[in-house]
């Protein structure tokens, strides 16, 4: 029993780090989409991907570790890290402390993910705003100066960025 707690805990551990990574890995991608450098927004993408893929691995083999630990302890149904420690206290502090440390990276990711997201959504509006004014200076006949440009409107309303 004592070789399947400790398991846990070190898959635990792991989790931790790996949370950690990704969260490093959304701060460089952010800070490159702040400067729009894609080639850093790629590879900070492929790292998360990587890195998330190892998490669900991770988290498979925990759910496996916490099955066998309540089946040896015989109770039916899913079991808790606080089950567990109570059933086992002389692992239970350990596993409690892994547990709060785990929920606080997730949420620090989830945060930074927020904020990701938020960044990404106002780069796409200004790239959506691009396009419609470039479309509209394409797509109609007769808009060009006698120099050969295209003449554009100096300031676009918000009800022609939104559509």
């Amino acid at each position: 029993m004592s070789r399947l707690l400790l398991e846990l805990e070190n898959i635990l551990q792991s989790l931790i780090e790996e949370h950690r990574k990704l969260s490093a890995h959304v701060s460089v991608q952010q800070n490159a989409m702040k400067t729009l450098q894609i080639e850093v927004m790629q590879d900070a993408m492929h790292r998360q991907e990587s890195t998330r893929l190892r998490i669900v691995s991770l988290d498979n083999r925990r759910r496996q570790l916490v099955q066998q630990i309540a089946k040896l302890m015989r109770v039916n149904g899913d079991v808790t890290i606080m089950q567990i420690a109570a059933a086992f206290p002389q692992n239970g502090t350990k596993l409690l402390q892994l547990r709060d440390e785990l929920k606080q990276q997730v949420k620090q990711l989830a945060d930074l993910a927020h904020v990701a997201g938020r960044l990404a959504a106002a780069v796409l509006g200004h790239l959506n705003t691009a396009m419609r004014l470039f479309a509209s200076a394409v797509g109609q006949a007769g808009i060009y100066t006698k120099h050969g440009t295209p003449r554009v409107a100096t300031r676009i309303g918000v009800m022609d960025a939104v559509g």
